[in-house]
C-alpha cells in the first residue's frame, strides 16, 4: 500500500541550495519536505565545493548570479552568527604578473565597483577583496538543515524521487521507498540530477553535465597558515586555480575545470593534480616539491548553455527549478532561497512573515566527520556507503 503525505513545498535535493530553500520556506509558515537522494546530506557537489565564501567582486554586473551573490552577502553573516557557523574571515587578493594579467585585473576592479563590493587596489597593482572568506561548506549545510527541522520541516535521506507527477492542483513525487508526497509546488534543487528531475516532470528545457574541479589539499609551509585567499587572475575560459587557508590549519588549491558527462565520476586525474600542481608552484614556490596530504574532485552542476536557472518549468506548473548553480551556489544561497520563496508564492503557496532563526538538531544521515575536504570523497571512494 503506498503512503501518502501531504505538505505545501517538496524540496528535492540535500546540497546548500536545496536546504536553503527549506529553510527560507520554512520560515515563513510553509509545510516543507526535504527529499535527499543519498544517506547524508552535501554529498555531492556542496560537500566538495572550496568552501570560499565570495565577494561577488568579480560577478559580471546585472546578471542574476551577480544579484544573488549580492544579496546573499546582505543576509549571511546574521545567519552563520545565530548558527555558530565557523567563519574564516581571511580576505583574498589578486596580484597581476605582467602587463596583459595587470589590464584584466583593471577589469575586475571595476567589476567590484559596479558591485559596490569593497576593494582596494595597491600601487604594486595587486587587488586586494578585505571580505572574501573560507567556511566549511558541511558543516554550513547541516547548521541549515538543524535550523530546518526546528523550523518545523521534514528533512528525509535515502530518499530518491523516481516520478513527480502532477494531480489536479498538487504535484506528486514518488520516492523510491514507495511512499509518496502530494505538494502545491516543488523545488527542484538536486544539482546533478537537476535535468533528470525536471524530465521526470517532462520538462526537457535544459541539461547538466559535471564540470570536474580537482584540490590538492598541503600543510603549510612551516607550519605557518596561510594568511589570504591567493586568487589568481582570470582568463577568458577559467577563473583559474586558487589557494586557501582551511579551517583546519592547511591550504588547498584548486580547482581545475574539466568537463565530461559521467556523473559518478569523482576521481582525481593524474593530469588534474598535474595542472594544479603547476599552479601551487608558480603561486608558492616553498610547496613545489611538497607531497599533498589529500586530494580530491567535486562535480559542478554546470549547465548546457545555461547558467543559474532559478525559475517557473513552462511545461509542469508549480514546479520550481533551482539548477545549472555552478560553484558559487555556496555562496548565492540564501539569496536564491529567498527568490526561490517568491516564485513558490507566485505558484499558489501561501507564506507568512518570516519567523526567527533557530539552531536545530543534527539532520539525519551522515554528519560531518573529520575535515570537511575528506568527507564527500571518502563517501565517493566507497568508505560512505
Amino acid at each position: 500500500m503506498v503512503s501518502d503525505q501531504h505538505s505545501d513545498v517538496v524540496v528535492v535535493g540535500g546540497g546548500v541550495v536545496g536546504v536553503a530553500a527549506a529553510l527560507a520556506l520554512a520560515r515563513r509558515g510553509a509545510a516543507v519536505v526535504l527529499l535527499e537522494a543519498e544517506p547524508g546530506l552535501a554529498l555531492q557537489a556542496t560537500g566538495t565545493n572550496s568552501g570560499v565564501l565570495h565577494t561577488g567582486f568579480d560577478s559580471t554586473p546585472g546578471e542574476l548570479e551577480t544579484e544573488l551573490i549580492l544579496r546573499a552577502a546582505e543576509l549571511r553573516d546574521a545567519v552563520l552568527d545565530r548558527l555558530g557557523v565557523p567563519v574564516l574571515r581571511c580576505g583574498a587578493v589578486v596580484v597581476p604578473r605582467d602587463a596583459v594579467e595587470r589590464a584584466v585585473t583593471d577589469d575586475l576592479e571595476r567589476r567590484a565597483r559596479a558591485n559596490r563590493v569593497h576593494v582596494v587596489r595597491h600601487s604594486d597593482g595587486a587587488l586586494e577583496v578585505p571580505g572574501e572568506s573560507v567556511t566549511d561548506p558541511v558543516a554550513l549545510t547541516l547548521a541549515l538543515a538543524g535550523a530546518v527541522i526546528a523550523a518545523g520541516a521534514e528533512v528525509r535521506v535515502n530518499a530518491a524521487v523516481r516520478a513527480l507527477r502532477r494531480d489536479g492542483e498538487h504535484l506528486v513525487a514518488e520516492v523510491a521507498d514507495g511512499t509518496q508526497v502530494r505538494a502545491r509546488a516543488v523545488i527542484n534543487a538536486a544539482g546533478l540530477r537537476a535535468d533528470e528531475v525536471a524530465a521526470l516532470a517532462g520538462d526537457k528545457s535544459f541539461r547538466i553535465f559535471p564540470r570536474k574541479g580537482e584540490f590538492l589539499v598541503f600543510d603549510p609551509p612551516g607550519g605557518v597558515p596561510l594568511e589570504r585567499i591567493l586568487l589568481p587572475v582570470p582568463s577568458a575560459t577559467t577563473k583559474g586555480v586558487l589557494v586557501f587557508p582551511t579551517l583546519d590549519g592547511r591550504l588547498t588549491a584548486g580547482p581545475t575545470a574539466h568537463d565530461q558527462e559521467d556523473k559518478d565520476d569523482w576521481s582525481v586525474r593524474t593530469e588534474g593534480a598535474a595542472q594544479v600542481r603547476a599552479k601551487v608552484a608558480e603561486r608558492m614556490p616553498e610547496l613545489a616539491d611538497a607531497e599533498p596530504v589529500a586530494s580530491y574532485a567535486g562535480l559542478r552542476p554546470a549547465g548546457a548553455g545555461v547558467n543559474y536557472v532559478v525559475a517557473h518549468s513552462a511545461p509542469c506548473p508549480g514546479l520550481v527549478h533551482a539548477a545549472a548553480i555552478r560553484s558559487t551556489g555556496l555562496t548565492a544561497a540564501l539569496g536564491i532561497a529567498e527568490r526561490l520563496c517568491s516564485l513558490v508564492a507566485e505558484a499558489g503557496v501561501q507564506l507568512g512573515p518570516e519567523a526567527g532563526l533557530e539552531p536545530g538538531p543534527s539532520p539525519p544521515g551522515l554528519g560531518a566527520d573529520g575535515p570537511w575536504w575528506g568527507r564527500t570523497a571518502r563517501f565517493h571512494a566507497g568508505a560512505g556507503t
